[in-house]
């Protein structure tokens, strides 16, 4: 029976973009059929976004994908002006990019262990599973911990998880341990994160936690309702958007809805100019992972011109498509929007 300094005796390693260039592996799949061709063609409308001067880009994460070694990626692509807004879970952006930010890793399960048979033990050492992934709980609790740390040195009063993520950014600044980190990044390139359900994660815990230590006095808490708000301004501020989703869920709708709400508020913004989504869900499981784009034409969601459906598994998609469009090199003549300064000016003058 391995011991605990065995299953963490090798690390999740993130894949870098700039080190592999996979243009004419994918332009050759253009002329491919099935998921190829779909994935040549998911990474040509990116590349349009970036070559659109007027698009703003909005990346949509669902899944574990900074545990299965795609932070770098995501880092990349905020670093170098290939996005102007994060929505995602909470669990990318807490229990795994902020907690790698405070100098935490995650780990590489032995194949007799990503095979489940010993969920038990793992449980007895307090190390957690995410498929082949390992993660020790007792510094996730840190991780928690932290969370409460910074609401507590917060005005007591409603954030969005946009401000909140913001001030989580500002404590890596200060104490990070890596400044490979999507809050990191977001924080020093006036990117906005949203995480429409932020309780579901290690922040929950730590606002949890918060508000039980506060008792009747007043204290943090995170507005779901100014989240939606705050992200409908920016597409009535920037009209033209693209988005690029990761897997489905509350990220992808939270995003498509934007369209609907601007015009509830009386303004009259077009769809989503472009959309690329990368998923494994079908129709089968009738839920909202798998609703096409096309789909969402029809609730007046997303424009049907440029937009691709890709079925694979995010590690093996994510990297070609992302690559793709680093090298390509558009992003090199596309200015970064800074949607965060756009935010906290129209919050000033509220």
């Amino acid at each position: 029976m391995l011991d605990k300094k065995e299953l963490f005796a090798k690390t999740i390693e993130h894949v870098d973009i700039t080190r592999h260039n996979p243009v004419p592996l994918v332009e050759a799949m253009n002329h491919m059929a099935f998921s190829a061709r779909d994935l040549a063609r998911a990474a040509d409308v990116y590349d349009r976004m970036l070559r659109d001067k007027d698009c703003g880009i909005i990346l949509c994460l669902a899944g574990s994908l900074v545990s299965a070694g795609l932070k770098k990626v995501f880092v990349d692509l905020i670093r170098n002006r290939m996005v102007d807004c994060v929505v995602s879970t909470g669990a990318n952006i807490v229990d795994q990019d902020f907690f790698e930010g405070l100098g935490f890793r995650h780990y590489m399960a032995p194949e007799r262990v990503k095979a489940g048979l010993d969920d038990d033990r793992l449980r007895d050492l307090h190390i957690d599973r995410i498929y082949d992934t390992l993660i020790d709980e007792d510094e996730l609790r840190i991780c928690d911990e932290t969370t409460k740390l910074i609401a507590d040195g917060l005005a007591p009063r409603p954030y969005s998880s946009r401000e909140f993520i913001r001030e989580m950014g500002a404590y890596l600044a200060e104490n990070g341990k890596t400044r490979d980190s999507i809050v990191l990044a977001a924080y020093e390139d006036d990117v906005p994160i949203f995480c429409p359900a932020f309780s579901d994660c290690s922040a929950g815990f730590g606002l949890v936690a918060h508000q039980h230590a506060r008792g009747d006095q007043p204290k943090v808490s995170i507005d779901s309702v100014k989240d939606f708000y705050e992200l409908t301004q920016l597409k009535i501020a920037n009209p033209t958007t693209g988005i690029f989703m990761i897997g489905g869920g509350v990220p992808k709708n939270f995003t498509q809805d934007i369209v609907v709400a601007a015009e509830i508020l009386g303004e009259d913004p077009p769809m989503h100019k472009y959309a690329v989504q990368i998923t494994v869900a079908d129709v089968r499981d009738g839920a909202l992972s798998s609703s096409t784009l096309k789909e969402a034409s029809s609730w007046g969601k997303v424009d049907t011109a440029y937009e691709q459906m890709v079925y694979s598994e995010a590690t093996l998609a994510v990297p070609l498509i992302a690559g793709y469009a680093y090298h390509k090199a558009s992003w090199k003549q596309r200015t970064a929007k800074r949607w965060t300064r756009v935010l906290d000016g129209a919050a000033a003058t509220a």
